[in-house]
């Protein structure tokens, strides 16, 4: 998978990209991450890209810079889609996840700052906006880490086992509810103690327990 991220800040993503599944998938050519400054794309040497809305408090992202950031990448990939991450968006939902992860390998995310971005952006570029759910950020580069990790995550050879997320909450699998609870050793923790069943070694009993304790 290979997203190439239009942002203000690149350095949020820098955590983000050096830990755990995401650093071990950037290891193995499995994700690859190209970071465009939206800065060095401004219509002058001032590196400013927003500008206040018509008839709105507040800055929004200018069009200009964005147009040139996305035309760029176009250059370079083709044709591929973009995605705008926003409060009003399409609510990312586990069966979006997969069903995007299924097909999208190249795209473009735009992170915008505070609420929007010109919306002439929207209608000349964008081919999905996504919401992370019903607030806003001060930037959505979080947002677009949540975007990223939930649909790399069902990509073949990320996780270490094909079979993961088949079993998890809000799969098809399991209902889309939410997973069973999941406990550890030792079997016995501060008077608390794990089911007797998920010890019993009974497995078709514990696959009942699990499907009984869906939450």
């Amino acid at each position: 998978m290979k997203v190439h991220i239009i942002t203000i800040f690149p350095w949020a993503f820098t955590s983000f990209l050096e830990t755990s599944i995401i650093w071990k998938a950037r290891e193995k050519w499995l994700l690859q991450v190209e970071l465009y400054k939206l800065n060095e794309f401004a219509k002058d040497t001032s590196g400013h890209v927003d500008d206040k809305a018509f008839w709105m408090h507040g800055q929004v992202l200018s069009p200009i810079p964005l147009s040139r950031a996305i035309n760029s990448i176009f250059e370079t990939t083709g044709k591929i889609p973009v995605i705008y991450m926003s409060p009003t968006g399409q609510k990312l939902h586990q069966e979006l996840c997969e069903s995007l992860s299924r097909w999208l390998d190249e795209f473009i995310i735009i992170c915008g700052h505070y609420e929007w971005i010109d919306q002439r952006i929207i209608e000349m570029y964008v081919d999905y906006e996504i919401s992370i759910w019903d607030y806003v950020l001060t930037g959505w580069e979080i947002a677009s880490q949540v975007l990223i990790d939930s649909l790399l995550r069902l990509k073949p050879w990320v996780l270490g086992s094909s079979i993961s997320h088949e079993e998890e909450s809000f799969t098809e699998k399991l209902g889309r509810q939410k997973e069973y609870p999941v406990y550890t050793r030792p079997a016995s923790f501060e008077w608390h103690d794990v089911p007797p069943v998920l010890i019993s070694g009974n497995h078709k009993l514990i696959e009942i327990w699990k499907h009984d304790n869906l939450r």
